[in-house]
């Protein structure tokens, strides 16, 4: 095989068109069957095979530097930077990022998984590169709906004022997790309507008619002609309005064709876009045929019969039969996503009610913002992100909905430790960014029932709030063990020596933790916190009534749920002795790729390292069971 003579960017440079061709076959053989064990994002890289090849012929990583937006695109980047045989690994504990790694190769400049950064960080490199005079090229492979997001625009006026060096490589596949919401092309296209254009065009054509020389026949005859410069001139009005050169668009699949583009671009002494079209999921019919989550992040799969239809599951399939729900008993609910309504489980409102779903794009800044818009005109919106890309919109949910004190309920997926893809998307943080909200209820559920109840309470509260919830499965309780309105839940009565306090999927791990406790003779109460904010009264009366308070929650301890909880019992000092309280939770780090239940039990979050910490903390007290 081809494949396994490439070890280094430059063994690329050796192959000619034939082998190319091959070699672009092996590789998505190859990638294929390596999602297929470990899972991961499978149409971005079928997609970028050709346009990768291309990339690292012309220009010489690691001299040159090779920036990725997003970072899931960067698989077939990584297998001609010597890391194949670590792709057995892929997105596994210690194994192989699903992302660019600094960590793991020089050839990776950038941990890059959340869209629409890369024009930035080509900005600030090229301003370094111009002062160290090194002559190093830069490079920004931008696509997947990252030139949805704000960000993206905001890197490229830059770079045109600027005049920095970057060659801006825009791989256009017209999809980021489902269908674009605004693909450039149609933005460009757009451009033909533009006021400015239109009176310029007229302007033009009056000159032309009015001319001696020229007169009705000519003019007739330069029609074609101007709707030919019109074709050719149109797509750079957007960039070059802004400084930035354009070029394509190009065959994001004919590999000589983009090295010409290629070159050319870096000659270019300025910013400058080589516009390439490519189709993702390219070379494997399941993934082609796809629109959904087989296209983007597969799972475990037969390579044979491709990854099964994606249909959400656990407290995300939770959250799309209550959305549908109550989109059906409440016309002013409307559903607004960032490019995910398939993976935040939108799917089914959206074809229920079109008219009422807004996918914006990857722009959950602008999302937010637009929910406050609609709730000040007497609209219920639901923000549907993941937790890791809530934390991108804070300053929107503290200041443009928090500050007004408008009813935006944010739905956040993905809470807490979530797994594969590392660091970048653990969403660890949410907790205690939404608790320095004045005025936000937080709630947590620990079952799909609660998740249920406490998305329609939400709904009727007068200000913001939000319901947060993990990956994977979904706890089950019966109907009549739901709890009602903004009471906690006591799951287990002990006798008075240690009150365990757990929030949301910590609920099941507490329970396992009381009984290991029983058995050395330490009684523990357990309560489901439910919601956090604001505390339940009764709960924490309740708790301080115990020799020791412990807190359980799938998030950042400093400032989070268990902070928080701690404070409320500090207020109660004034009324009676309050027993001291230990917080467990994630610690301020970042965390790599795994299973949850591996992380958590690292971590000693699941219920033996519960216990452990428990039967520590109460050992400490130097006191006796009661």
């Amino acid at each position: 095989m081809i494949l396994d003579t490439v070890n280094t960017p430059a063994d690329l440079r050796a192959l000619g068109p034939d082998q190319l061709t091959a070699l672009a076959a092996e590789i998505r053989e190859f990638v294929v069957q390596a999602v297929s064990v470990t899972g991961g994002h499978l149409g971005p890289n079928l997609g970028a095979v050709e346009l990768t090849l291309a990339i690292h012929r012309v220009f010489e990583s690691p001299k040159d530097a090779i920036l990725w937006d997003t970072g899931h695109q960067a698989y077939v980047h990584k297998l001609v930077t010597g890391r194949r045989e670590a792709f057995a690994g892929l997105r596994q504990s210690g194994g192989l990022s699903g992302y660019p790694s600094r960590t793991e190769s020089e050839h990776d400049w950038v941990e890059n998984s959340h869209a629409s950064t890369i024009l930035s960080y080509a900005h600030g490199l090229a301003t370094a590169v111009s002062r160290s005079g090194s002559g190093r090229k830069v490079v920004a492979v931008i696509g997947d709906g990252a030139m949805t997001g704000g960000m993206a625009f905001e890197g490229l006026n830059n770079l045109g004022h600027s005049g920095s060096r970057v060659v801006i490589v825009l791989n256009d596949n017209g999809r980021s997790y489902a269908p674009t919401a605004s693909r450039l092309s149609e933005t460009l296209s757009r451009l033909r309507l533009n006021p400015g254009w239109v009176h310029l065009r007229d302007r033009v054509e009056h000159i032309l008619r009015d001319l001696p020389a020229v007169g009705e026949l000519a003019y007739t005859s330069l029609k074609g002609a101007k709707a030919a410069v019109r074709e050719v001139l149109e797509p750079t009005a957007f960039f070059e309005a802004l400084g930035v050169r354009y070029t394509g668009p190009f065959d994001g699949h004919d590999v000589a064709g983009m090295e010409d583009a290629l070159r050319n671009a870096a000659e270019y002494d300025g910013p400058i876009v080589v516009h390439v079209l490519t189709q993702k999921g390219r070379g494997y019919p399941p993934a082609e045929d796809d629109d959904e989550k087989c296209l983007h992040d597969a799972p475990v799969f037969d390579p044979l019969t491709g990854p099964p239809k994606w249909a959400p599951a656990g407290y995300t399939e939770a959250f799309a039969q209550v959305m549908a729900e109550v989109g059906e008993r409440h016309p002013q609910v409307h559903a607004i996503t960032a490019a995910m309504p398939g993976p935040t489980g939108l799917i089914p409102f959206s074809e229920r009610f079109p008219d009422r779903f807004h996918d914006v794009g990857i722009a959950e800044q602008h999302a937010v913002t637009a929910a406050a818009g609609m709730a000040m005109g007497g609209l219920r919106p639901v923000v549907a992100v993941y937790s890791t890309f809530f934390t991108r919109a804070f300053d929107q949910a503290n200041l443009d909905v928090g500050l007004h004190g408008l009813p935006v309920v944010f739905a956040l997926d993905r809470a807490g430790i979530t797994g594969d893809d590392g660091a970048s998307h653990h969403g660890v943080l949410d907790m205690a960014l939404c608790l320095e909200i004045p005025g936000m209820t937080v709630f947590a559920p620990s079952s799909a029932q609660e998740l249920a109840a406490m998305m329609c309470h939400a709904l009727t509260l007068e200000g913001p709030a939000v319901v947060r919830y993990p990956k994977g499965a979904a706890r089950q309780v019966p109907e009549d063990e739901l709890g009602s309105g903004l009471e906690a839940r006591r799951l287990r009565a002990g006798e008075g020596d240690v009150c365990i306090l757990a929030v949301g999927k910590m609920v099941e791990a507490a329970e396992k933790a009381a009984a290991a406790l029983a058995e050395r003779d330490v009684s523990a109460t357990v309560w489901d916190v439910r919601v956090v904010k604001p505390l339940d009264p009764a709960m924490l009366s309740d708790a301080a009534r115990h020799r020791l308070v412990v807190t359980v929650e799938d998030g950042i301890r400093f400032g989070g749920a268990g902070s928080f909880v701690a404070d409320a019992m500090a207020q109660l000092e004034a009324e009676r002795p309050v027993p001291p309280v230990v917080v467990l939770g994630t610690p301020v780090a970042y965390i790599s790729q795994g299973k949850p239940d591996r992380i958590h039990a690292d971590l000693g979050l699941d219920g033996p390292g519960i216990a452990a910490s428990v039967a520590k903390a109460w050992q400490s007290l130097g006191v006796e069971p009661a």
